[in-house]
Order: C-alpha cells, then sequence, then structure tokens
C-alpha cells in the first residue's frame, strides 16, 4: 500500500515508535513535583505547543538578544521546554545562517543560527524549523536558543540549561525531572 500525502513515511513512523515514555504514566524514577511544579514525565508524546505570557529576556553579555512575552513552549515526555520566540521579537541582525542541519521526528527539519556582534560569535547557538511538519505549524516563524552560553530568563527567574550539551530545554523552577540528557538517560 501507498502512504497518502498526509500520512508521514514509514520510516518517520518507526522513528516516532521507539519512545516507550509518552506522557501516560510517570516512571518510578521521576520524581513527585511538589506544589506549584510540573514533572516532565507528565508531558506528552508526540510534544505539545504552549503558548506562554511570562517575559523572556536573553542576553549575550551587555547584549539583550530578545525580549518577548509571545514565546510558544514545547512540552515533551522527559524534556524540560525549548521557547519559540517570535523573530519579531528577536534582534535579528545578531544571527547568521550556521553551517548544519538535524531532524527532529515531531518537528521536521532544523536549520541553525550563530550570534555574531563584532568580533564575538557564538555558534549554532540557536536553531528554527522553517518548514515544520504537520502538527508544529506555529513553529515556523519562531527561534529557539540553547540557553547554556546565553543568560536566560522566564518570568524574572534564570533558566538552566538541559544537561548532555544536544538538546535545547530551559530548567525553570517548577519543573522536576530527571531531564533527558542527563547521566544514564540514553535510553528514555
Amino acid at each position: 500500500m501507498v502512504p497518502s500525502a498526509d500520512e508521514p513515511p514509514a520510516w518517520l513512523l518507526a522513528a516516532r515508535e521507539h519512545w516507550r515514555w509518552r506522557g501516560r504514566g510517570r516512571p518510578p524514577f521521576a520524581a513527585v513535583p511538589g506544589p506549584d511544579q510540573a514533572s516532565v514525565w507528565d508531558y506528552p508524546r508526540p510534544p505539545v505547543l504552549a503558548p506562554d505570557t511570562r517575559e523572556v529576556v536573553i542576553r549575550w553579555g551587555g547584549v539583550e538578544v530578545a525580549r518577548t512575552r509571545r514565546t510558544i513552549r514545547v512540552l515533551e515526555t522527559a524534556h524540560p521546554p525549548s521557547f519559540y520566540l517570535p523573530w519579531d521579537d528577536v534582534a535579528r541582525r545578531l544571527l547568521q545562517p550556521a553551517d548544519g542541519t538535524s531532524y527532529c521526528e515531531w518537528k521536521g527539519p532544523a536549520r541553525y543560527w550563530t550570534l555574531v556582534d563584532g568580533d564575538r560569535r557564538l555558534a549554532r547557538v540557536a536553531w528554527s524549523y522553517p518548514q515544520p511538519l504537520a502538527g508544529a505549524e506555529a513553529l515556523a516563524s519562531r527561534v529557539a536558543f540553547y540557553p547554556g552560553d546565553l543568560d536566560c530568563s522566564v518570568g524574572g527567574r534564570m533558566v538552566r540549561p538541559q544537561p548532555g550539551g544536544f538538546y535545547g530545554g530551559w530548567i525553570t523552577p517548577e519543573l522536576t525531572g530527571p531531564f533527558k540528557g542527563e547521566s544514564g538517560s540514553e535510553g528514555w
């Protein structure tokens, strides 16, 4: 049988199916959230795109890279959310296309961005999905940043980067883990 134009190809369906944890139940090793907290193990897979109106500020040293109250958080099992900011609220003059691409089985093909300010460069510190897959269309006009080498805040509180270096999640005080990217999380 030939898949319809709207049906994802078999390789993509297979990539989506390999995930054991899908937010339908917390594994025994997950931390129990306290009052006013959320467990990343309650987030679903496929991920949900959730608007967030808390003020997000991104600074690189003394330079403000972005400021907005119009983010979309991507909530996915085991991951702290990635915050996607509208391009209109980002100092786009500071971003240049970077080499390389990747592919997310839920969001599609990603392109990367490098921050440049005079002689300073921060390579591949941001990514975007200009042509996202079905279900992630709201990300088409947005960009997300790895918080590790930046000063990022949400609602006036500083964020910590998701462990491991590969993922771009932002750990905010209301989240409990453990988080994908930590030692021993390869099988999640």
